[in-house]
């Protein structure tokens, strides 16, 4: 069910509610496959009984519908995919998390000076440790394919293995995939798959100019978050990444970042005033 707090301009909404919405936006009539979602709205009082839009929803609907720079976050955990985002429009700026399991996600406001503060949450950046080590190996170069021959041994070992049997099945995979990839160069790679706690991708869109023309201009940054083996980002495959573009046989490489640099990268994603088309 979806569900609002006025006191803070927060929704709870998933996509059909707000195709819903969409639709009466633009004065049309929901088609039936949505009249469910449209009695759910109606319920909580989001919309009338003639369809009419509560003017609650004003400034979410405006910013929707009139985006100037889509941000995408992509995270795959322990619980799988799940998709948070920022819209900024023109008047105000929205974000939205999503919860694993769950096809709602809630909207909120979002003061348009922290935009980075707000990406560094949706990543769950964390300062680290001060004092941490710096790893002997800090960059690590190998193939999706081998990556994805340690994930399939790791699925196969977790439940039947203890730990140690876990890495020398990792490791059995990652030499079996990449004979090259031996010595502190690969106990570097394990120590990073196996204390995998999240990856991330986050992607930003807005129109812009290409060689003077009208064009979707899109910057993109990936990194695996490895607990206490700090922050590592993924320069290869380079985001951002087209559908087919990556194969087994693709280079995989990723690069120890220290919380302050993602900080940095994040920022550099956002566009701009002047790279904006504004339609002048």
């Amino acid at each position: 069910m979806p569900s609002y707090d006025s006191s803070r301009a927060r929704f709870r909404l998933a996509d059909r509610h707000l195709g819903v919405l969409a639709h009466l936006v633009d004065g049309e009539t929901p088609p039936e496959e949505l009249t469910p979602s449209m009695g759910e709205l109606q319920e909580v009082g989001l919309v009338g009984s003639e369809g009419e839009l509560a003017p609650l929803l004003r400034e979410l609907l405006d910013t929707l519908a009139h985006p100037l720079t889509m941000v995408q976050v992509e995270i795959t955990g322990e619980h799988g995919p799940v998709d948070h985002g920022i819209v900024v429009g023109p008047e105000a700026v929205v974000s939205f998390d999503s919860w694993p399991g769950e096809d709602e996600a809630e909207y909120v406001p979002v003061e348009p000076g922290m935009l980075v503060w707000e990406l560094s949450r949706k990543i769950n950046l964390r300062r680290g440790e001060r004092d941490a080590a710096i790893p002997e190996i800090t960059r690590v170069e190998t193939t999706m394919g081998t990556l994805d021959a340690v994930f399939t041994a790791l699925n196969e070992t977790a439940a039947a293995g203890g730990e140690e049997a876990v890495r020398v099945a990792a490791r059995g995979a990652a030499t079996g995939a990449d004979p090259g990839l031996t010595g502190p160069a690969l106990e570097q790679f394990l120590d990073l798959v196996l204390a995998l706690n999240a990856t991330w991708r986050v992607t930003t869109a807005w129109d812009g100019r290409h060689e003077g023309e009208r064009a979707t201009m899109v910057r993109a940054l990936a990194a695996w978050d490895c607990g206490p083996l700090g922050y590592w980002i993924r320069e290869a495959p380079e985001e951002p990444i087209m559908p087919g573009q990556v194969t087994p046989a693709s280079p995989l490489r990723v690069v120890r970042s220290t919380p302050g640099e993602v900080w940095e990268k994040l920022t550099d994603l956002l566009p701009d005033k002047e790279d904006l088309y504004l339609g002048q």
